[in-house]
Formats: C-alpha cells, structure tokens, sequence
C-alpha cells in the first residue's frame, strides 16, 4: 500500500512524517524503516525505526532506488512500514518516471507493507499516474 504525502517546500511533509514514523515506533509490532537523502531526521526519529541515508550508498535515479527497497525488504521479513522522505531528489527531480516507480513500489509492497513517500510539490503538478496514490 502507497500513501503520498505531497507538498511545496516548507509545507510541513517531512514533520507529518516524522509524526507518523514515531507514533508507529511505539505501537507496530514489525519492524519499521525510513529511508532518506542525507542524515536529516536521526535526532528526530524514535530509535526503535531504522534510518537509511541512500547518500552512503550512492543511490541515485529511480531504478536504483527501487533495487535498494527491494534489497531491504528482502533482506527483513519483518518490515511492515516503509518511509521514503525526498522521493525526487533521489530521483532526479523527474516527475514523469515517478509515476512508474510508484506502480513498482505498490506491486512490491503489495498490502503487506505500508510505504509512505514524501512528494516535494503542488498537487496540480502531479501526474495522473501520481495522483492516484493520493
């Protein structure tokens, strides 16, 4: 399952995501991950998630995102919750090719896991492949 949380720079995204991340910290049985560009969120975060910066493993562009996902989540069966803060920048800011990387995201993740991707723009700025994952 996908969940988008979209918004212009500054509009509060990755602070609902943090929110979201801690309370599930303390209730979800499975384990939890957040995967970002860059150290942002590790004072932020509850402990009992898991941070992963793509940055040290040099993740860039969306087919190598996608194989990193599926790298973790195939190496933890137990992860139930994925957090993705900054989707475009890891992506290099193509909006067309999120479409596609999203379907790929939810035929991963299937209704076992819940993945929650940050989306760094207006909503009017979607594409209809995005959109539905609102």
């Amino acid at each position: 399952m996908i969940q988008l949380i979209v918004g212009s720079k500054g509009s509060g995204k990755t602070k609902k995501m943090i929110d979201m991340i801690n309370a599930s910290a303390k209730t979800t049985p499975g384990n939890i991950v957040c995967i970002e560009k860059s150290m942002k969120l590790t004072y932020d975060i509850d402990h009992a998630a898991r941070l992963i910066d793509v940055d040290e493993y040099k993740i860039e562009g969306y087919d190598k995102l996608y194989g990193f996902v599926a790298g973790v989540l195939a190496g933890n069966y137990d992860i139930v919750e994925v957090y993705l803060d900054g989707i475009l920048k890891i992506g290099n800011h193509d909006m067309e090719g999120l479409g596609n990387i999203l379907d790929a995201f939810n035929a991963l993740v299937g209704e076992n896991v819940k993945m929650v991707v940050t989306v760094s723009a207006d909503e009017s700025a979607l594409t209809d492949s995005v959109k539905k994952y609102l």
